[in-house]
């Protein structure tokens, strides 16, 4: 798997535990303030999308995962 899917895969799993644990219907809720997890990423999607550079990715290649193309 590429660093690239990988990314994803971690920040759509952030996503997804930070809602379940900061909205307040959710069974595990804890507090509203998880959702600032859920902006951040966001915010760093975003950011990569546009500048082409992620900090993630950079992360992944560092404790040696290769670069391979889907």
């Amino acid at each position: 798997m590429s660093t690239w899917r990988i990314t994803r895969v971690i920040a759509g799993t952030l996503v997804l535990v930070s809602l379940l644990l900061g909205v307040t219907g959710s069974p595990l809720y804890q507090s509203g303030n998880w959702l600032w997890l859920t902006a951040f990423v966001g915010l760093n999607l975003l950011q990569s999308g546009l500048t082409r550079w992620c900090l993630m990715e950079r992360i992944l290649r560092r404790i040696g995962l290769p670069v391979v193309g889907d």
